[in-house]
């Protein structure tokens, strides 16, 4: 479900945030074959790694076009939209705002360039940079952005439409020519997938701190943040894009290029719980690992117990390695209603005041009486997990033990990840056994840091724990030009009360390239 800023919440807790990945990204070159259908069976794929918005843009050889919408990918598109969308190349998206606010201005790919040279882009990842390539942007035009050949100044307050900016900066610079010096001065986390009317590109920053990989098809190649969107389009796994590494894909094949020296840096938190547990991260599957951490949690933190549950979806594969490395009985607790998906209306007080479970409900029978082993992937702020606890007490459980297959998380991210601010995430202020008595628990476990990377099979150098550890593997600048919001100042929000008819609101003309919104467009921009 989802609050009415569209922001996920939990499904005990109405308004609980879950932690979100910044984005999902797709792309296909290959002539002959539906891209526009393969792209959205992609994202569809890749949904779990951003739910606020959606768009696919694609290109014959001489037209691009975008059509994009605030919603989850099947929101936003019927089989009339993507029949809009012919060619033989595209690029997709599904959105989590990490920096920008959430609206259809913002929703990606974003657009640069002229009506005879286009430039459709899509981000996952978040720079840490974004306010020096704001004043970088602004130099190049004079110190006027809304002259930039793309959607800065126009209402887009994101990272991605700086970049977008800068690589169209010079109409009289090749895209290609364009990115190599544009990607070295990008900091953060960054895994693009863009095009023009003729080339598909990948770009993946030098750290790898986000997913990328490369498929082919029959026909032709895939790029996507996943392996699991590479499998839903039939497409075989080739390699990943390597960090530091630019891809090019055309009639003439496929070409690489290096813009910078890899330093991996791989985000540690995606083997944890952002990645799909059927997908694979630099040779190592991510159920795999999450098994594993659950086999180690066990032998750090055993308990005398009837029952090891997991808290649903994210817990069962570390339950499933509890429950084999202790011996205690796998079993579910707890019932999911798979047919309930995102909702915009919240929860009246009276409603709260139930208890609304709108996605989980306990099995009494199973849980009365029992000593219950409850594995979840984090904890956060807390909330998610008392609500829990008492739930399961109030079902009949004789004790409640909460054991959690990462350290704690005490340090926010700047990479791609949307946590809470520091001084919301509960282990910041309290030691282990006072987080234990808040949510409520008899017993609490965290799994070591050395464990949790000894899990995902890589070495402890290429890894970034910055939320558990707080070292940071990217220098941050200083706080004032870091967050999600560091764009909305430059460019204020537009009146959300001020009358536009659907067409003002729902297509951005940019430069003679037309954007589409579905109808709902221009009511998803002004909702509240």
């Amino acid at each position: 479900m989802a609050r009415a800023d569209g922001r996920l919440s939990h499904d005990l807790l109405p308004g609980e945030r879950l932690p979100q990945d910044a984005c999902g990204v797709f792309g296909v070159w290959a002539p002959g074959e539906e891209v526009a259908k393969l792209t959205y069976f992609g994202l569809y794929a890749l949904q779990h790694r951003g739910q606020e918005a959606a768009g696919i843009a694609t290109s014959d050889g001489r037209r691009l076009v975008v059509y994009k919408d605030i919603g989850l990918v099947s929101q936003v598109f019927d089989e009339s939209a993507l029949a809009s969308l012919q060619g033989h190349l595209a690029v997709g998206h599904c959105r989590y705002s990490t920096t920008g606010r959430n609206s259809w201005e913002n929703a990606q790919p974003t657009l640069g360039g002229t009506g005879d040279h286009t430039v459709a882009l899509t981000h996952n990842g978040n720079l840490i940079n974004t306010a020096e390539l704001r004043d970088l942007l602004a130099q190049s035009h004079g110190g006027d952005l809304s002259t930039s050949r793309g959607e800065v100044g126009r209402g887009n307050t994101t990272d991605t439409a700086i970049v977008t900016g800068l690589l169209t900066a010079d109409e009289d610079v090749p895209l290609e020519q364009a990115a190599l010096r544009v990607l070295p001065q990008l900091r953060g986390a960054f895994s693009l997938v863009f095009c023009d009317e003729s080339t598909l590109y990948a770009a993946r920053d030098p750290q790898g701190v986000r997913p990328l990989v490369l498929g082919r098809l029959e026909r032709g190649w895939v790029v996507a943040s996943e392996t699991a969107a590479l499998d839903i389009v039939g497409a075989s796994v080739v390699r990943e894009v390597e960090p530091g590494e630019l891809i090019a894909i055309d009639e003439n094949g496929l070409r690489t290029q290096r813009f910078a020296e890899p330093a991996p840096k791989r985000c540690v938190f995606e083997w944890v719980y952002l990645a799909r547990p059927d997908t694979t991260i630099a040779g190592r599957q991510v159920y795999d690992a999450r098994v594993e951490m659950g086999r180690r949690l066990a032998r750090e933190h055993p308990v005398e117990a009837d029952l090891v549950m997991p808290t649903p979806e994210s817990g069962t594969p570390a339950a499933i390695g509890y429950a084999e490395a202790s011996g205690i009985p796998f079993g579910h607790g707890l019932v999911k209603n798979a047919y309930v998906g995102r909702t915009f209306i919240a929860p009246s007080q009276t409603i709260r005041q139930l208890g609304i479970r709108l996605k989980l409900n306990p099995l009494r029978d199973v849980i009365k009486g029992k000593r219950l082993v409850v594995v979840d992937d984090s904890i956060v702020r807390g909330n998610t997990q008392r609500a829990l606890v008492r739930m399961l007490r109030e079902a009949g459980a004789a004790e409640v033990h909460v054991r959690i297959s990462s350290p704690p998380v005490r340090w926010p991210c700047f990479y791609g990840i949307d946590f809470a601010t520091r001084a919301e995430l509960i282990a910041t202020g309290l030691d282990i056994d006072s987080v234990c008595a808040s949510i409520g628990a008899d017993s609490l476990g965290y799994i070591s840091e050395e464990s949790m990377v000894e899990a995902t099979a890589q070495d402890r150098s290429s890894l970034c724990t910055a939320c558990f550890s707080g070292h940071y593997p990217i220098e941050l600048p200083e706080e004032g030009r870091l967050g999600k919001d560091v764009l909305e100042l430059q460019f204020p929000v537009a009146d959300p009360q001020s009358p536009a008819s659907a067409d003002e609101v729902g297509t951005l003309d940019v430069d003679r390239v037309r954007s589409s919104a579905s109808a709902g467009g221009a009511a998803a921009v002004r909702r509240p």
